[in-house]
């Protein structure tokens, strides 16, 4: 299921450390785009497990859908 997230990110790094709390769930595609401050997960993991996953970088994390 694709799920759309607007993330808090500012930087590179920002970017970075929601790549890699993604990264450990597994199984998990995603695109950022950083200028727009959004990014894009096509996952089989339930939408509280990627909240929570990314919401473990401290970046406030609104849904919106990605269409």
């Amino acid at each position: 299921a694709k799920s759309g997230f607007s993330v808090d990110m500012t930087c590179e790094g920002c970017s970075n450390e929601v790549s890699q709390v993604l990264n450990k769930v597994g199984e998990v595609e995603f695109d950022i785009d950083l200028f727009n401050k959004k990014f894009c997960i096509n996952s089989e993991h339930s939408m509280d497990l990627l909240l929570e996953t990314v919401g473990k970088t401290g970046k406030a994390v609104p849904f919106f859908d990605p269409k």
